[in-house]
């Protein structure tokens, strides 16, 4: 089901397309900064840029961040709704990567198998448009979930062939999101995730605040204030006592003292202590790269919102790994958590959280 035989005629279609739709996107890609990396990547705002370029033609166009509105969905609606009364179909998505290249997939159904034709381009440092292949792959599964994901499972390699498991799970955002939902979700809980700390995936409330992992979760809340990647050189001494309680308490119901007796405190140097994440205080695990999605908002009094959240696993292919209600409150413009409740059996369907740095607090709540 995987590396199928490749059409020449519409791999020589599959390829002019694609580089016609790279030609919309010339002039964005070479004036826009693309750092001093090998590796290019630039930013979500001229990613953004460019596919609402190539959003104004007929065909699906998505940025392949999860949370972005695909353009032109209704034809990706349509062709699943079809595929799953049994209709023979096809639709092309094209995505946006973050080095700026395309991917131009042409998913197709026979009435009982699903296909994807996929043709990927990149640029040249020159900037010019350069085709690195295509493959023609059979879909092993596939679903429509009722809030709008097509999640899918390429055919790929398998033991004894490889000696380690390949990944073959996508999801793909097709239903917009609701727009509320998704800037919340965007500006306040993409940035804290699953990984590395254990806000979102774990009980605690203004009178339990003992379990959160603070030391691992400042980095995430830093990204949060400061809308910016969190400068790990800066805090390889420790974080300041001042910075790191006044960012704490900002966003959480935690005063200076429950933090000093909470978090990892070096007290002499008035320093909390910081590691990276890595292999020697982190396992990998699935779950950890899941993705927020806010499912319902509810209004209370002072700002207070109730938000009920899935964590949305492309790894596993679900949208739905577990859920919890976070409770925060917004005020003069800026969010404040207040508690976290996981439904129903959701710890049991996670990993257990492995904290980022040993202390006997840890075995404490309040």
């Amino acid at each position: 089901g995987y590396d199928l035989p490749l059409d020449e005629g519409e791999d020589a279609e599959a390829k002019q397309e694609t580089k016609a739709m790279m030609d919309k996107i010339y002039e964005v890609y070479k004036e826009c900064d693309k750092g001093n990396a090998s590796n290019v990547i630039v930013s979500e705002q001229t990613i953004r840029e460019m596919v609402g370029i190539l959003g104004k033609t007929s065909f699906p166009v998505l940025y392949d961040n999860g949370y972005d509105t695909m353009y032109n969905y209704q034809e990706v609606e349509t062709f699943l709704n079809n595929a799953i009364a049994g209709k023979q179909g096809e639709v092309i998505i094209y995505e946006v990567h973050n080095d700026g290249g395309i991917g131009r997939n042409k998913f197709s159904f026979d009435g009982r198998e699903m296909y994807v034709f996929y043709t990927g381009y990149s640029w040249t440092e020159d900037c010019r448009p350069v085709s690195f292949g295509s493959t023609y792959t059979r879909i092993k599964e596939w679903s429509y979930t009722d809030k709008g994901w097509f999640c899918y499972e390429y055919c790929v390699p398998e033991p004894p062939e490889v000696t380690e498991l390949v990944d073959g799970n996508c999801m793909i955002r097709v239903e917009p999101m609701d727009e509320k939902r998704r800037e919340i979700a965007e500006k306040y809980l993409f940035p804290l995730g699953y990984q590395g700390n254990n806000l979102l995936c774990s009980n605690w409330n203004k009178e339990h605040m003992g379990d959160i992992d603070y030391n691992g979760l400042f980095e995430y809340l830093y990204t949060v204030e400061y809308q910016e990647r969190f400068d790990s050189d800066k805090y390889e001494n420790g974080i300041p006592k001042d910075e790191f309680e006044r960012i704490m308490t900002d966003y959480l119901p935690v005063t200076n003292e429950q933090l000093q007796t909470y978090a990892v405190y070096d007290e002499q140097s008035r320093t909390y202590v910081w590691n990276r994440l890595g292999c020697m205080n982190y396992a990998p695990n699935s779950f950890g790269l899941s993705m927020p999605e806010i499912t319902s908002i509810e209004e209370k009094e002072n700002g207070v919102l109730v938000l009920t959240v899935d964590a949305v696993c492309e790894r596993v292919g679900s949208d739905c790994v577990m859920s919890h209600e976070l409770t925060v409150q917004v005020k003069d413009g800026k969010m404040k958590y207040i508690s976290n409740q996981v439904l129903g059996e959701g710890l049991k369907n996670i990993p257990a959280y492995q904290y980022r740095l040993r202390r006997t607090q840890n075995e404490k709540s309040s």
